[in-house]
């Protein structure tokens, strides 16, 4: 599958929460960990479980960053 996001990090699956309709689901990136809130529906249907391989894809318009 080609998708035109560059923002792309290889990682594993470290932590699931599942709430009654989000998941919050960690990914280790090899240093990093990335947070990501999905629906349930799409957890199941990913099939996602603690120490999956994952692509996380990044799209965004802007990173406001504070120092």
């Amino acid at each position: 599958m080609k998708i035109s996001a560059r923002n792309q990090f290889e990682g594993t699956v470290v932590s699931i929460e599942e709430g009654q309709v989000n998941a919050k689901v960690v990914v280790d990136t090899g240093g990093q960990k990335l947070t990501s809130i999905i629906s349930v529906e799409a957890l199941r249907d990913l099939e996602l479980k603690e120490g999956s391989p994952v692509t996380a894809i990044i799209k965004a318009s802007s990173v406001l960053l504070l120092a």
